[in-house]
């Protein structure tokens, strides 16, 4: 891509510091290691979201024995939209990984009150029941990974497990839909057409509210164990801002000179999230997982109208969230936007993606990780062909599930603390945007007040109060549950019409 930075430095800066652009390609050594530090930096987005999703399918203990294998076939997913991405589509160094702006629609939907799962419940769920899932799967979270591995017979799914396999074929249903428009925005030029008219005024609430639209699901899994996430958090602050100058002489032989100092690597800071949390997942390893599941032995993916409305919303979602994520990685590089073309083949393999994640068997779609452009952010180790080393390592490791059972040993307190410094990065680089703007403006000062706090003020409200959605249509009032509990897509839709509808002086904006 013809508009990022150059990477040219004069001869003594690089033999004195190492630095991996993302156009750069490392040693395959640091490559390897760059890689593994994305594999853990996702499984913590992974294993949260399965988690949060898995404890709110109907209340068997099918779907907690082999949720593992749904995050290895997530992984594999991951893997291969991941590849995509970075060659084909907007080769920015993205890792894909669930997010949760697929998550909230996706329990909406499987919370819904159905004939298939009323009578397996103790107590049927109702309309203020349904709303309150989030609630409740958030405090069920903690079980949730404490995966039977006592198993040593392959599972079959049985009759009496039905409510769990038709909850998972209509999240799979739902997946296959937003990919599918997902595809077609990308495909269209629609989401190029509309990343065209985002300026700093949308660029700047959005990604804040990114960052902070999940702070209740990262303070549980952080609550579970708040020495171990403290502990985590100081010592990635500690490496990678404290240390960030200390650099590490790296050392070659010659036969005339002896021991000569070929350059300084700067050893913390590129590594100060994979030295923070590979011995604490390594403390959390107890044993083999049961054998793996075969793709499609959950059923196929069940498209219905419920389905295709949370569908849209998850497409809706996920758009705005990968849009946001292009613009932040962009910016952590400190190089220029991604053209309109890279953005519309980035979203068209986001979902071909998902929809191939979908038809192996898995309950999560894939989109940008935010978390993982957060290590970026931290680490500043940019290498594009790490990202793609890290891809073939998610793919090796959702080829089995045995193998999936040790990333889901790490404890949930360590994934509350990668969670915490990485998100903490789109809300700082959201931030950053207002120097962009004239901040002293009224017109600004209104949009980004009103769309920040309707943002967080809404879902809030309605996660509590969700009697007062009542159209007489079942699908309608989980449509639009499911849209009034998403704060990015009501921070990005406010932001963009205000932005674009509300008049004002050409001064407002500033050009850089």
């Amino acid at each position: 891509m013809e508009d990022y930075r150059s990477t040219e430095q004069s001869p003594k800066k690089e033999a004195e510091v190492a630095r991996f652009p993302f156009q750069r390609q490392p040693p395959w050594i640091l490559s390897f290691l760059f890689a593994v530090q994305h594999v853990l930096v996702q499984t913590a987005l992974l294993q949260t979201v399965h988690c949060l999703l898995i404890d709110a399918l109907p209340s068997d203990q099918t779907a907690r024995q082999h949720g593992y294998q749904f995050m290895a076939t997530s992984l594999f997913a991951s893997g291969i939209s991941t590849l995509l991405q970075t060659t084909l589509g907007s080769r920015l160094p993205l890792v894909q990984a669930p997010s949760f702006e697929y998550l909230i629609p996706a329990i909406t939907l499987v919370s819904s009150p159905t004939e298939t799962n009323s009578s397996h419940h103790n107590v049927s769920l109702d309309q203020g029941q349904r709303g309150r899932s989030l609630n409740t799967s958030r405090s069920q979270s903690s079980s949730c990974w404490s995966f039977t591995a006592s198993g040593t017979e392959p599972h079959t799914p049985e009759r009496s497990h039905l409510p769990s396999l038709v909850s998972a074929s209509w999240v799979r249903g739902a997946i296959v839909v937003s990919g599918i428009l997902q595809a077609f925005l990308g495909f269209s030029g629609l989401q190029g057409l509309v990343f065209r008219r985002c300026g700093p005024m949308v660029l700047a609430p959005m990604l804040s509210i990114i960052g902070l639209s999940c702070y209740k699901e990262v303070a549980h899994f952080s609550s579970l164990h708040w020495g171990v996430t403290a502990l985590l958090v100081l010592q990635v602050m500690l490496l990678s801002q404290h240390l960030c100058s200390c650099h590490i002489p790296i050392c070659r032989w010659k036969r005339s000179k002896g021991f000569v100092v070929e350059t300084y690597f700067p050893l913390f800071r590129i590594f100060s999230v994979w030295i923070a949390d590979f011995p604490s997942g390594a403390m959390g390893f107890k044993g083999k997982g049961s054998p793996e599941l075969l793709p499609g032995e959950w059923g196929a993916p069940t498209i219905n109208v419920r389905s295709t409305y949370i569908g849209v919303i998850m497409a809706l979602g996920t758009s705005i969230g990968s849009l946001g994520c292009y613009v932040m990685c962009a910016k952590v590089m400190g190089c220029l936007h991604p053209p309109r073309d890279a953005v519309n083949r980035g979203i068209f393999l986001e979902g071909l993606g998902s929809c191939i994640g979908a038809f192996l068997g898995g309950i999560t779609a894939t989109s940008s990780s935010v978390v993982n452009v957060g290590a970026l952010a931290l680490t500043q180790a940019e290498s594009r062909h790490s990202v793609q080393i890290a891809a073939v390592l998610c793919i090796l490791l959702g080829m089995s599930a045995k193998l999936t059972y040790i990333l889901t040993t790490i404890p949930a307190a360590v994934h509350g603390g990668v969670l915490s410094v990485t998100y903490t990065m789109a809300v700082s680089v959201g931030i950053s945007y207002f120097q962009y703007t004239n901040i002293d403006s009224g017109r600004n000062i209104f949009i980004i007040g009103f769309t920040m706090f309707m943002a967080l003020l809404t879902p809030h409200w309605f996660i509590r109060n969700p009697d007062y959605i009542v159209t007489g249509v079942e699908s309608v009032d989980i449509f639009l549950m499911a849209v009034f509990m998403m704060p990015v897509i009501q921070g990005g839709i406010l932001a963009f019409l205000l932005d674009n509808t509300v008049t004002g002086e050409l001064a407002n904006i500033k050009k850089t």
